[in-house]
């Protein structure tokens, strides 16, 4: 017989995110191409929400958030890897309807 499962549930205002890979270069608004091996600093990315604790207030899963992910820990669940953080240290939500957003869609 195997071993059980246990499904992760996330504590207090913790998040787990998903990174979207990006593909391996990325293009300037100039048009320039810009390698997958130049580090560009202070970077925000967009994840996907995988996980919410039940104080985090303003993101549910299947949310995108901008977040900076060179400040957050990071965990390997079935070869994949999750950015765990606490709400707090999202800086954006890009959710299908909103009654106060940029204007800007993604």
């Amino acid at each position: 017989m195997g071993d059980p499962k246990f499904e992760i549930q996330m504590l207090h205002d913790r998040v787990m995110v998903k990174i979207e890979q990006e593909s391996e270069e990325r293009r300037s608004t100039a048009g320039i191409v810009i390698p997958a091996t130049v580090k560009m600093a202070n970077r925000l990315v967009w994840g996907e929400v995988c996980g919410a604790g039940a104080n985090a207030r303003s993101v549910k899963v299947g949310d995108k958030v901008l977040f900076n992910p060179e400040e957050q820990y990071e965990v390997e669940v079935h070869g994949q890897l999750y950015l765990v953080m606490r709400e707090r240290d999202l800086h954006a939500i890009a959710t299908p309807q909103t009654d106060n957003g940029t204007g800007l869609y993604l």
